[in-house]
């Protein structure tokens, strides 16, 4: 705990806050009057906090449950207050969320705000949980006053900063509890004074806002003047009026506030449970992807209302992690005003909205990809690798999940997916197994010798490259009765039929022993065979279907996670008899087994192998080296 301060303390803000403002104070954002937003949303979010201590703790609020936001312009002090009688700040509060940035101010979000184009930068500053700092944009010195729910007077603390790096903390008095935030605004920024422009903000961002926001009017009446309190939003939740009453601005609107997002969404969703179950749901499908969707830690979309009070920020009982991508809110009629978090975990209830949610979810997602494919490769652009996680986590919904996949295929131009439905409906009916490939890269992977065999059979292979999507095609399994087998890995019956084949081949053409030979030439294989999977290529590597294949050991590395795996398995080499080098090398081991050029050839073959696969080899000096001997000999 932070002890108190007796007299004025001036601190730093932590580095990486003090990048952030510089970059808002240049003008990243263009839109200033968001600022206003944000404070109020700010304000709004510590309301609900009191509201719903009070449901257990109803001595906190002392009588006081007339909640209200006010804007409080000064002309003549050229300062706008933003006041609320909400939950309040204690000195600790202040200084974790006023003097630090917490897991939004990572030095690599800044780094990706200054590599952006001027145009491609997020419009808003809500999405990353900075809205405070929105204030910079307008005032040269900002000061909270905070008094927090439950104390005296006394016990306010005053917070001020310039945004230059350094803020002062300073006990206060404050007669009710709740925050004032007091900008002190530029000169260039004393727009924000006007009545009617804090009307207009108000009406355009925070109109669906549950509490009031009031400022107060100056009005004239038979030649008397006289000042009263004007409310500037509707506080209409818009998910409790009939859809045929919204219009399309409003609902885009309310998009933007709950998810602080600047674009209009893919798709909006407005569900009305009524029967054995009564909630309301207004969700929605983003268009893009959040600047630091993959690289901040995964949060839910969805906040839970309990008739109208908010119970739950980004409640993660409410859907998926799968659909964590789903913003907006959820109001329920049959959960108690008092339910925690621990026994949201376990309510029927919350169990059945998520049920049903789920399936409206999926339900449209299907509808967009049959009606408006092109809208849908989008989104899936931006999502599929988040939707693929159901694949793997959600056993009941695998199937669906399955029908809304894009892959990319052999057959298929580059750029242009397909869905697995399509594939199975150019292959043979007598096909048993569809094959797949996993790499970095399409351009790595199509020109891989694994698809060798399957070209020539005039097969269709999946080419994936998401990361997932080893986790996806092993939780899957199989598609519609077809075996979904990797091309790199002996995984199917058709593997086990021609590896006996090659085994008799070997036998008829006397290659039993060189197989043996460079076996044992190569402890790094676990054996060296023939092969019919391969037409151009000498040699690959192959794993045994229960083994890891060479794609996830690099991708393990590549996270550092290598240890948490288990100890590579050693793969098979397997020899294309067709090619002449493999003729070669058995018509050298025929005239003279001790040779020493078949080790060399045979280092070759493996190390050629390990490349084409996409793996890095343990000893490139060595290759290079096995290599230049050959070429000797060759030119000489």
């Amino acid at each position: 705990m932070t002890a108190t301060v007796s007299a004025p303390e001036r601190r730093e803000f932590k580095t990486e806050l003090k990048q952030l403002l510089d970059l808002i104070v240049h003008s990243l954002y263009t839109k200033k009057e968001i600022f206003l937003r944000e404070l109020i949303s700010n304000a709004a979010d510590a309301i609900d906090r009191a509201r719903y201590e009070a449901l257990t703790k109803p001595d906190l609020l002392g009588g006081d449950s007339d909640w209200k936001i006010r804007l409080i312009p000064d002309e003549k002090a050229g300062t706008l207050t933003v006041s609320d009688n909400g939950i309040g700040m204690a000195q600790d509060a202040i200084v974790e969320n006023l003097g630090t940035i917490a897991r939004s101010g990572t030095r690599e979000f800044l780094e990706r705000l200054r590599q952006a184009e001027a145009k491609d930068r997020p419009e808003m500053i809500g999405r990353f949980g900075v809205g405070f700092y929105a204030s910079f944009m307008v005032a040269d010195r900002v000061t909270v006053l905070s008094r927090p729910a439950g104390g005296g007077p006394a016990d306010a603390v005053r917070w001020e900063s310039d945004g230059q790096g350094e803020y002062t903390l300073e006990p206060a008095e404050r007669a009710t509890r709740g925050t004032d935030v007091i900008l002190h605004l530029r000169d260039d920024a004393k727009e924000f004074l006007a009545g009617w422009r804090l009307r207009e903000i108000v009406k355009h961002y925070s109109d669906f806002i549950e509490h009031p926001v009031v400022t107060e009017v100056e009005k004239e009446t038979e030649g008397k003047k006289r000042t009263e309190e004007e409310t500037l939003n509707s506080r209409q939740a818009i998910w409790l009026r009939a859809k045929a009453e919204i219009k399309e601005e409003e609902y885009q609107e309310f998009y933007r506030q709950v998810s602080k997002d600047h674009e209009d969404p893919l798709k909006t969703i407005h569900m009305v449970a009524e029967g054995t179950m009564e909630f309301r749901a207004l969700v929605y499908l983003p268009t893009r992807k959040p600047f630091d969707f993959y690289w901040r830690e995964p949060k839910a979309g969805l906040h839970l209302y309990v008739r109208r009070v908010l119970i739950m920020h980004e409640c993660d009982e409410l859907l998926p992690g799968w659909l964590r991508f789903v913003k907006g809110v959820v109001d329920s009629s049959d959960l108690p005003l008092n339910v925690s978090r621990e026994l949201l975990q376990h309510n029927p209830v919350l169990a059945r909205i998520r049920t049903a949610l789920v399936t409206k979810v999926l339900k449209t997602l299907e509808e967009l990809k049959t009606s408006e494919p092109e809208s849908y490769l989008k989104f899936f652009r931006e999502f599929g690798s988040v939707l693929k996680e159901g694949v793997s986590q959600d056993p009941a919904n695998r199937e669906r999940l399955a029908e809304l996949l894009l892959v990319e295929t052999t057959k298929q131009e580059a750029g242009k997916p397909t869905t697995l439905a399509e594939v199975l409906g150019r292959m043979p009916a007598e096909a048993k197994e569809l094959p797949y490939l996993i790499g970095e890269t399409r351009a790595q992977i199509e020109h891989s010798p694994y698809l060798e065999g399957h070209r020539a059979r005039g097969e269709e292979v999946l080419l994936l490259t998401d990361p997932i999507d080893e986790f996806v095609m092993e939780s899957l399994g199989e598609y519609k009765g077809k075996t979904l087998t990797a091309a790199d890995r002996a995984t199917s019956a058709g593997d086990e039929a021609a590896a006996e084949a090659a085994k008799k081949q070997a036998e008829a053409e006397g290659y039993t022993a060189l197989l043996g030979h460079l076996a044992a030439k190569l402890p790094e294989v676990k054996e060296v065979r023939l092969t019919g999977r391969l037409t151009e290529s000498a040699a690959c590597l192959v794993a045994d279907g229960g083994a890891m294949s060479a794609y996830m050991e690099r991708l393990m590395q590549r996270l550092g996670r290598a240890g948490e795996a288990p100890p590579p398995a050693k793969r098979a080499l397997e020899l294309n008899p067709s090619h002449a080098a493999v003729q070669g090398l058995k018509r050298m081991y025929a005239a003279n087994p001790e040779d020493p050029r078949i080790e060399v050839v045979a280092g070759l073959l493996h190390d050629q192998a390990v490349l084409a696969e996409g793996s890095k080899l343990k000893d490139p000096a060595g290759f290079a080296r096995r290599l230049n001997d050959l070429l000797g000999r060759v030119v000489t």
